[in-house]
């Protein structure tokens, strides 16, 4: 049987209540800084939301930036009974699913994939279209010859 819809578009209604608290309504200090949920993967059943947190920080030692991971988890943490209360206020459920929150590395990892590809020197890369409308560009000219 084909996986449903509804735990898409519930989890994108619970990254959405919970961005807008993280904006509007959360006065903790350890959620002062550029937080951004990335995803909520919400299980079959319903029961549990699974949060995916990025943290855009200036921070470029490892050391802070995985101290300041863990006091924005232990903030959000904190925070689960407002989040889930506002939840369910705004979406009518039976069960309001269990928020767990994890820090969301794939920026981190694109950024590190970049440096990488950085390195290498290749700076002459161009897209298909790039090369599309170069070519393009050398036939009309050698027609108004």
């Amino acid at each position: 049987m084909g996986k449903g819809y509804r735990q898409g578009r519930l989890g994108e209604e619970i990254r959405r209540i919970i961005s807008e608290m993280l904006i509007h309504g959360v006065k903790d200090p350890r959620l002062s800084g550029m937080i951004s949920l990335t995803g909520v993967e919400v299980t079959s059943d319903g029961s549990y939301a699974t949060c995916f947190v990025s943290i855009l920080g200036l921070n470029q030692n490892q050391e802070e930036r995985q101290k300041e991971a863990e006091d924005v988890l232990a903030g959000l943490n904190s925070a689960k009974g407002l989040f889930k209360r506002e939840i369910g206020h705004q979406i009518k459920l039976r069960h309001v699913p269990e928020l767990i929150f994890k820090i969301d590395e794939s920026l981190e990892y694109g950024r590190h994939i970049s440096e990488i590809i950085g390195t290498l020197g290749i700076e002459n890369y161009q897209s298909d279209e790039e090369v599309d409308n170069e070519v393009t560009d050398e036939e009309n000219t050698e027609d108004e010859r």
